[in-house]
């Protein structure tokens, strides 16, 4: 009697390795390949392209050299084919010239902001020296 019980447990064991063995290969065979990124890309590009339009080079140098860096670095896995890690750099890129646009926007107008302080407090001191 115990021999069957073992023989039972078993096949039990080996139909149980089997059934878990063709659902791991049937998962594997579904998932479909990363698609290239191409979309994403443009968009980093683009967000890069208008960071350094917008000053970027002189009100936030450091931050758009980190998203020309990535930009870069999302263009050498594009080659590579490694489609996961070029969408993250390319993603990161965009996130960082993002952000060096919004410092080089937000210098320029602190600077207008200060050269209106400027004019205004000279226009006031004219009036106060004219109604004297």
């Amino acid at each position: 009697m115990r021999i069957f019980y073992y023989l039972k447990s078993y096949q039990k064991h080996k139909v149980g390795v089997a059934v878990a063995t063709a659902i791991f290969v049937a998962g594997c065979a579904s998932t479909p390949t990363t698609p290239a990124p191409t979309e994403q890309m443009a968009v980093s590009r683009a967000a890069v392209s208008n960071a350094s339009s917008a000053g970027g080079n002189e009100f936030a140098p450091l931050q758009l050299k980190s998203a020309m860096e990535k930009m870069d670095g999302a263009e050498r896995a594009m080659a590579e084919k490694n489609y996961v890690r070029a969408r993250q750099l390319a993603e990161q890129a965009q996130v960082d010239a993002q952000l060096a646009e919004a410092m080089a926007r937000s210098a320029k107008a602190q600077k207008a902001a200060d050269a209106l302080r400027e004019d205004n407090r000279v226009l006031r001191k004219e009036i106060d020296r004219k109604a004297k």
